[in-house]
């Protein structure tokens, strides 16, 4: 269907930043560039700048909208719906013309978070130390209407104007650069829908939560949050350029006398507003640039940097997701997201886990509507923090996609804890996300704990009864909490009968 719209000028969330009042010709944002992937039946919106008074028209795929640039130089169409399909060539006009080649219209999803998103294919998983059938795996990987946008690094104080960053096409070896997350989700997706389907990478290793809030939702979260930006606030104040070129000089000099001895070089200094950890400083430079990008929705891995700050984690995450739907303007668009993968030793006895804290946080964040859970006890890796398994990460989130944004009728988790009472001595645990049943891999079922009032939690034995577990230990004749998979590297085995594990879990026992 054909649609023609004429604005002035819509001044959306990629303007945030000051754009120079004379551009000379007209430009496009860095996601408008050949091999770019535009979202299917939805009106999708296209900017740039041109020279103020600028009038721009822009045509794609049968559709066609006009505006004219503002006094600081931005311009944006609105054009669509548009079908599926391809490729197309853009073109926008000004008092030039620009042509964007091999277009494609399907579904297209954000991918963002810390380093487990931005782990690239090579990074192990079909490189060095990945599959034996790495060269077998990169040949197959020949999808040419599956393409990923690589979001450049990027940390800034205020909303950037626009991302560096170009498009790649499935094809060749292209994809072992490509997020190893994003492609399995992403090939996944094309070959259950049959359409084009376009990523967008934008994450960056060791990055907490806050880096990835705008300043205004990350105040808003609590005064613990706002007090983490009112302190970084005032280091920015105090950051000294003279002062850290001088360590910057002692750095390079130190740097080079571990290199010719042959070990390892002191860590290299980074200026206090470029630190990745600045709060807001990647969603100023990574994500705010990409609004308002055609998108059915997001995918998300990270978690690692905030663990030991799982209390804050329960109001910031589902914070930042109400805060880039709103920013977004997209409505509820369907957030979907990885829980914390089993790591470090595995220990004897039940114990208090940081990590097990903030997987609770996650799994309580699916009260946020239009969300989902892919679960990975039960694919990490004790000595890495990095598992390769990167391949059942993305099946499990594409599950999530097919139900929770394509509406398909299928178990899409593994069971998801829904209640606990007290039976006597024991507890029946009931569950959501049952599929075709509870399953043990393995004779008995295993990672269940319960505790007193006391508060000590003690392995108990469970077994499965229909559609609930029941749990019970002799050295508690009370139980009043239950926990399941709750340590770092949890050994845990409750599956459904569609082979998705349980998620870990502590409830309190109602009587």
């Amino acid at each position: 269907m054909k649609r023609f719209r004429v604005a002035t000028i819509v001044v959306t969330a990629a303007f945030a930043a000051v754009v120079p009042a004379a551009q000379a010709e007209v430009r496009l944002a860095a996601l408008f560039s050949d091999g770019m992937v535009l979202q299917q039946e939805r009106p999708v919106r296209i900017w740039g700048t041109a020279e103020a008074g600028e009038k721009v028209s822009v045509s794609v795929a049968g559709a066609k909208g006009e505006a004219t640039a503002d006094v600081q130089g931005r311009w944006s169409v609105e054009v669509g719906p548009l079908k599926a399909g391809g490729p197309h060539e853009m073109t926008v006009a000004g008092s030039n013309t620009l042509t964007v080649k091999d277009v494609l219209v399907g579904e297209v999803w954000l991918c963002s978070g810390q380093s487990n998103m931005q782990m690239s294919v090579d990074w192990g998983v079909f490189g060095p130390g990945g599959s034996p059938q790495s060269e077998k795996q990169i040949a197959e990987a020949n999808y040419p209407q599956l393409r990923m946008f690589t979001v450049e690094r990027a940390v800034a104080g205020e909303p950037a104007a626009d991302v560096k960053g170009r498009w790649s096409v499935c094809r060749d070896r292209a994809v072992l650069k490509w997020s190893a997350v994003g492609y399995f989700f992403g090939r996944e997706l094309h070959q259950k829908l049959k359409v084009p389907v376009g990523l967008i990478r934008s994450a960056v290793g060791g990055t907490p939560i806050e880096s990835w809030m705008s300043r205004e939702s990350l105040m808003a979260v609590n005064e613990t949050a706002k007090g983490g930006v009112q302190w970084w606030d005032g280091e920015i104040a105090k950051f000294d350029e003279a002062a850290f070129q001088k360590e910057y000089a002692a750095w390079q000099a130190a740097a080079e006398t571990a290199k010719a001895a042959g070990v390892k070089e002191p860590r290299k200094p980074v200026r206090v507003t470029e630190n990745p950890w600045r709060p807001n400083g990647l969603y100023n430079g990574m994500i705010r640039p990409l609004m308002p990008y055609g998108i059915r929705g997001a995918i998300w891995y990270q978690g690692e940097a905030n663990a030991g700050k799982a209390a804050q984690y329960r109001e910031t995450f589902p914070g930042m997701i109400r805060a880039w739907r709103q920013e977004w303007g997209q409505g509820e668009f369907p957030f979907l997201f990885v829980q914390l993968a089993n790591f470090k030793a595995r220990l004897d006895t039940p114990a208090d886990s940081a990590w097990a804290e903030l997987r609770e946080a996650q799994r309580l964040t699916l009260s946020v509507p239009k969300t989902a859970m892919a679960v990975a006890i039960d694919i990490g890796e004790a000595e890495d923090i990095h598992p390769k398994n990167k391949l059942d990460v993305g099946r499990r989130l594409a599950l999530g996609a097919l139900a929770v944004a394509y509406d398909q009728k299928l178990v899409y988790s593994g069971p998801l804890v829904a209640g606990a009472k007290a039976e006597g001595g024991a507890v029946r645990l009931s569950f959501d996300s049952v599929g075709g049943g509870l399953v043990a891999s393995g004779d008995a079922l295993k990672g269940f704990a319960v505790a007193g009032a006391d508060g000590k939690y003690i392995w108990a034995q469970a077994k499965i009864d229909g559609a609930t577990v029941v749990v019970s230990s002799d050295a508690v004749a009370e139980p009043v909490s239950v926990r399941y998979a709750w340590a770092d590297n949890p050994e845990c085995n409750l599956y459904n009968a569609e082979g998705l594990p349980a998620s870990p879990f502590q409830v309190t026992v109602e009587r």
